[in-house]
């Protein structure tokens, strides 16, 4: 089990997005506070694979603890220092639950922050809204966390999966003749939200479109079996719904057994660093995928100031970070997002106020989004993010091309 606790609070707030989260006024004069908040302390509460299958994600939680050391560096939140408490789930919900449970009943935080993966944070998602203890911009994208009747405290963060799988559905409608379509997908619900976009977007005729449907489980060893199976069956559209360390080893077994379909790879396994280059980069070239943060490979960002200011971040606070691997933005901008919200609650630290503030975002520029990309939430709208755009992968790096896509301009 590995636990991050950043308790340090020193100076007064600097520059770049911290200055961003910093400039947001409080939205409250009146101390309140729920258990997990004082006026010197905010408790945060999450869970990360840092071990297991799925350990590649490890690093979005180091990258978060990093960013909320700078935060409190540089004066805390409203004056009052960030505590994050982070335990390894290894990805398997019945850790998740164990963790959490401890997170809220003996560590006692305020809320629970970016909790990774579907299964473990279906697993504590009623256990959390039982208790009224806001699940945050939790790391997965199924599209369930927007459902804000069903499940009122918990909100979700990155593109939700069927929005995406309908797109790649739609792009290989209009640019692969007579698609022929394999598909490997996780045995899990985070692999059946994006299959069943994905045939959404196929229309009518998806049973026929899909000529091969392949799983696996996060405990498998690898998925080579799969992929010789799947070029058996003639297929030349590869739709890859696999988490990193998967994603990689289909990737590569492609390239080795001399399969070329058209590859589409889901948004969570597009990390150069941890998946694209461990598969090869002779294997990659083409593959398509959606993005709303902007890659540290893609040399169009090298000078961009929000790209510097990560850079600088990396550096200083996370300097074992590696710089390829686009999870270190992701954390490090839904920390940014998490910071924003916790300075507009002010001096009212309750649970509810918490999630009120997170239902309260209004076209949010947040650093390392896309150019066109903007995080809107309301009470009626637990989706923060929903627009991608689709990028391809040429020699070392991913290429954008298109304009900017939505779930409305997926389903037109």
């Amino acid at each position: 089990m590995q636990t991050n606790t950043t308790t340090r609070r020193l100076l007064l707030a600097g520059t770049g997005a911290l200055a961003l989260a910093l400039a947001v006024s409080p939205a409250s004069a009146q101390k309140n506070y729920d258990v997990g908040a004082t006026d010197s302390e905010i408790k945060i509460g999450h869970t990360n694979p840092y071990s297991g299958n799925a350990s590649a994600y490890g690093t979005i939680g180091k990258a978060i603890d990093a960013y909320f050391k700078m935060v409190n560096e540089q004066g805390g939140i409203n004056g009052r220092k960030i505590t994050f408490i982070s335990y390894d789930d290894g990805y398997s919900p019945p850790k998740t639950v164990e963790m959490v449970r401890k997170l809220v009943e003996e560590d006692q935080v305020l809320f629970v922050f970016q909790t990774l993966g579907t299964p473990p944070n279906t697993a504590i998602q009623k256990y959390l809204n039982t208790k009224k203890v806001p699940q945050l911009f939790v790391a997965t994208g199924a599209s369930k966390w927007g459902h804000y009747k069903e499940n009122p405290w918990t909100m979700g963060y990155q593109p939700d999966y069927v929005t995406e799988a309908i797109i790649y559905a739609k792009h290989i409608l209009a640019n692969v003749k007579d698609p022929k379509i394999g598909v490997l997908m996780q045995n899990d619900d985070y692999g059946k939200d994006y299959f069943n976009g994905f045939k959404q977007g196929l229309g009518k005729d998806a049973d026929k479109l899909i000529v091969s449907h392949v799983t696996y489980e996060v405990t498998d060893p690898t998925v080579d079996s799969q992929i010789i199976q799947l070029k058996n069956s003639g297929a030349n559209v590869f739709f890859n719904i696999a988490t990193p360390k998967f994603a990689a080893q289909a990737i590569k077994k492609a390239g080795e057994i001399d399969w070329k379909p058209a590859q589409y790879l889901n948004n969570v396994a597009a990390s150069v660093g941890a998946v694209i280059k461990p598969a090869g980069f002779e294997h990659a070239q083409g593959i398509i995928t959606a993005a709303y943060l902007k890659d540290p490979t893609d040399p169009q960002w090298a000078n961009a100031k929000d790209f510097l200011q990560w850079k600088a971040f990396m550096e200083k606070y996370y300097p074992t970070g590696n710089l390829a691997d686009s999870n270190n933005v992701f954390g490090y901008s839904v920390a940014t997002l998490m910071t924003i919200v916790l300075k507009q609650c002010g001096d009212d630290l309750t649970r509810a106020n918490v999630m009120k503030q997170a239902a309260n975002l209004k076209n949010v520029d947040l650093p390392l989004l896309l150019p066109g990309i903007k995080v809107n939430t309301s009470p009626t709208d637990f989706y923060p993010l929903q627009s991608v755009q689709l990028q391809k992968f040429q020699g070392e790096a991913w290429k954008l091309f298109g304009d900017v896509l939505s779930n409305e301009s997926a389903s037109n």
